[in-house]
C-alpha cells in the first residue's frame, strides 16, 4: 500500500521491460475504485481511451519509449474510504507506428442513434 493525503501528488511511471527497443507504452485508461474486485459500479475515471477525465491527471515526458510517466492529485474518494485502487490499461506499439492506438490520443466513441 501507498499512504497519501487528501490533495497530494501521486508520481507513477509504468515501464515496459523488453529486448525490442522499438515499442512504445501509452497509457490508455486509469479508474480508481474502493473495491479491488470492482472497477464498473463505484469508480472515478482518470483517464478513458486516451481522454482525460480527471483535471488533475498530467502525463509527463519520459526520454524512453518503453516508460509512460503520469500524475495526479488524490481525491475526495481517499476521503470517504481507508483504501482506493487504482487499475490501468496500458497499450504497447510499434515505435513511430503512427497509425497505432499508441499516437492516437484521445479517442472519443460516439454512440449511433438507434432511430429507426
Amino acid at each position: 500500500p501507498y499512504y497519501v493525503d487528501l490533495n497530494q501528488n501521486l508520481f507513477l511511471q509504468a515501464s515496459l521491460h523488453s529486448s525490442d527497443r522499438n515499442l512504445v507504452v501509452f497509457v490508455d485508461t486509469c479508474v480508481a475504485s474502493p473495491d479491488p474486485r470492482n472497477f464498473r459500479t463505484l469508480t472515478y475515471e482518470l483517464i478513458r481511451s486516451g481522454c482525460v477525465k480527471n483535471p488533475t491527471y498530467l502525463s509527463y515526458y519520459s526520454p524512453y519509449s518503453n516508460v509512460a510517466r503520469f500524475a495526479f492529485n488524490a481525491f475526495s474518494i481517499v476521503n470517504q474510504y481507508p483504501s482506493v485502487y487504482l487499475q490501468c490499461e496500458l497499450v504497447v506499439c510499434r515505435y513511430k507506428d503512427y497509425s497505432s492506438r499508441c499516437y492516437q490520443g484521445c479517442v472519443s466513441r460516439f454512440k449511433r442513434n438507434a432511430g429507426s
